[in-house]
């Protein structure tokens, strides 16, 4: 079975957490929250999520992917966390998947990890990817990494990674029990 960390920061984007989280577990992938400012973390529109483990632990694991939900200041939090940063960069070293939705492709690019690829984000954040080839598309998968653009994306950025990890085939058959078309 797959084995993805989704990190949460105070100030995340719900939508996109609660999103990614769910669709992941629905495919049947352990999907495992990790709490970089405490046990429990609230998004920007104050609903608290309690997490399964701290960054520390998490930053020692062995994972299929790492996944990073927007929402301000969240997404600037793991931008700034040096323990954040060390942990995208081990992982790179690694090679595995990276992925960002909204304003978190800010913390991809301050490791460095979105140099020479093609990447996305929420429009006011596009100019704080340098190294990275911004493109305005829903969801753009570019090797071991994926970028999305904000909530409105959400459930479309989790499919891409049912994709990623488990292949199109349980993509869609996730998507179908949930009754999700894509435009």
């Amino acid at each position: 079975m797959a084995r993805v960390a989704v990190l949460l920061a105070e100030g995340f984007e719900e939508i996109e957490a609660i999103t990614i989280i769910d669709v992941l577990r629905r495919a049947d992938v352990e999907t495992v929250v990790v709490g970089v400012t405490g046990s429990t973390v609230h998004g920007n529109h104050g609903i608290g999520v309690v997490t399964d483990q701290p960054i520390q632990t998490a930053a020692k694991g062995k994972w299929d992917m790492v996944v990073l939900p927007g929402g301000m200041p969240g997404a600037a939090t793991l931008r700034d966390d040096a323990r954040v940063q060390a942990m995208l960069r081990a992982q790179r070293e690694a090679k595995v998947p990276l992925a960002a939705i909204c304003a978190a492709p800010i913390a991809l690019a301050r490791a460095r990890l979105l140099d020479g690829k093609r990447a996305t984000s929420f429009p006011s954040f596009s100019d704080q990817l340098p190294g990275a080839t911004y493109v305005e598309e829903d969801v753009v998968v570019d090797g071991d990494v994926i970028t999305s653009r904000g909530p409105g994306t959400a459930m479309a950025f989790a499919l891409a990674l049912v994709t990623a990890l488990q292949g199109q085939a349980k993509a869609d058959a996730t998507a179908g029990r949930m009754l999700y078309r894509p435009s």
